[in-house]
């Protein structure tokens, strides 16, 4: 086989077949590259865009040639992350190797431009997938802000024992908290009254019973020999 001869009249069919995407590199190895891009790309530029690049070893095409994915900081040229690029050299290694023996640069730009198809509609449904999502969750979230959260034995059960826990602990921080008023509050005449009965007793009830202290009565038999002499100065007066 004329392997260069094999070489230069494939170079002449990619020209003609893609006059704009096909760029020459060198010579000596020919190395050229090929733009793929998606349809929707070409219309919107939205898509996937991928810069190709083959070199032709000695002995193509009975040998597979370099492949690579050329990243580029431009959009227009490559825009796809880099495993991205690891993924597609992989398939176009695997349809290269079964190629040999024949021109192949076609089919493998083929290949590649079947494979970036194939990842942008599945980007555009996972995208809509998200979004759908969404919308579902975002309508739930509404639907719940009307019917409220639906009440059963087990939630029931649930929220009473929280509650009456909650209820127990603000009762027993008021009683401590009226203790601790209590104590350090000095008690009005009023309130010494209030809390102990026996103050209401009379005086006069401490003459009755056993306790009584006893009077002598005939501490008081002279009392009218006394000379009290305030009434008669009055008289005088």
């Amino acid at each position: 086989m004329d392997y260069a001869e094999e070489q230069r009249s494939e170079l002449e069919a990619l020209e003609a077949i893609y006059p704009s995407e096909y760029t020459i590199l060198s010579d000596d190895p020919i190395s050229f590259t090929i733009i793929t891009r998606t349809a929707e790309f070409e219309d919107t530029g939205e898509g996937f865009t991928a810069l190709l690049k083959f070199t032709f070893t000695s002995k193509y095409p009975e040998e597979v040639p370099e492949m690579e994915v050329v990243p580029s900081e431009e959009d227009d040229l490559t825009n796809l992350e880099p495993e991205e690029c690891e993924d597609l050299v992989q398939v176009l290694t695997e349809q290269a190797e079964e190629n040999t023996g024949m021109a192949m640069i076609f089919t493998l730009v083929s290949a590649a431009l079947e494979w970036l198809n194939e990842r942008w509609d599945a980007s555009l449904n996972e995208k809509e997938a998200a979004e759908e999502r969404k919308r579902l969750q975002e309508e739930e979230e509404e639907q719940k802000r009307f019917e409220g959260t639906r009440v059963t034995i087990q939630t029931f059960i649930e929220w009473k024992t929280k509650f009456d826990a909650e209820m127990s602990i603000l009762k027993r921080k008021e009683v401590d908290s009226k203790e601790k008023d209590t104590s350090n509050k000095k008690l009005t005449g009023r309130e010494l009254f209030m809390c102990d009965k026996t103050l209401n007793d009379s005086d006069l009830t401490f003459d009755d019973g056993d306790d009584a202290v006893p009077i002598d009565e005939s501490l008081f038999e002279d009392m009218e020999d006394l000379d009290i002499g305030g009434d008669e100065e009055d008289d005088e007066d």
